[in-house]
């Protein structure tokens, strides 16, 4: 149900998250938030007037985000990471300016890593980026071909280690 047994260490979060402009983030969106390790550093990040949104198929963790975090900016959803555009649009919000995801894109059914790939960057704004951090590099074949610019990572210090990938959306012309 999780990618690792063991939550993420501080450094890959502050790594992961190290190139967000917080001040200007009005919409994140976190893909299989689980019991919230990133969720509540953002939550600590993100502007007063801003909102996150969290994404996972398991109602359980969606509940339990909702039950375990009282901050109003949080909207909890149980939902597929390929129905972002849906999610956003039902809620009234607009473009995010950034996604990030721990979803295991190497074990996902054929075609899934491909359309969440594809979504992630339709909802995406014009110099925005989709977060990634991974045990597998596999993630690459998915958001490569949909995105501008791709920067790759890679953080020892987490158990497992992971590959990071931070891509962007070019600014719109």
């Amino acid at each position: 149900m999780v990618g690792s047994v063991i939550p993420s260490s501080r450094r890959l979060i502050d790594r992961m998250l190290g190139p967000v402009n917080w001040d200007e983030t009005r919409l994140f969106v976190e893909y299989g938030p689980g019991v919230g390790t990133f969720t509540r550093v953002i939550l600590d990040r993100l502007p007063e007037d801003a909102r996150l949104v969290t994404i996972d198929t398991n109602a359980e963790f969606t509940a339990f985000l909702k039950e375990s975090i009282d901050d109003p900016r949080l909207i909890a959803v149980t939902a597929s990471a390929a129905d972002v555009e849906k999610v956003l649009a039902d809620r009234g919000l607009g473009e995010a300016d950034y996604i990030l995801s721990g979803l295991p894109f190497s074990t996902l059914p054929p075609g899934v890593g491909d359309a969440i790939g594809a979504a992630t960057a339709r909802a995406i704004r014009p110099g925005g980026a989709f977060l990634v951090y991974q045990f597998s590099p596999k993630v690459r074949d998915f958001i490569a071909p949909v995105f501008d610019r791709l920067d790759r990572g890679f953080e020892w210090i987490n158990v497992p280690p992971a590959t990071l990938f931070w891509a962007w959306r070019n600014e719109a012309d």
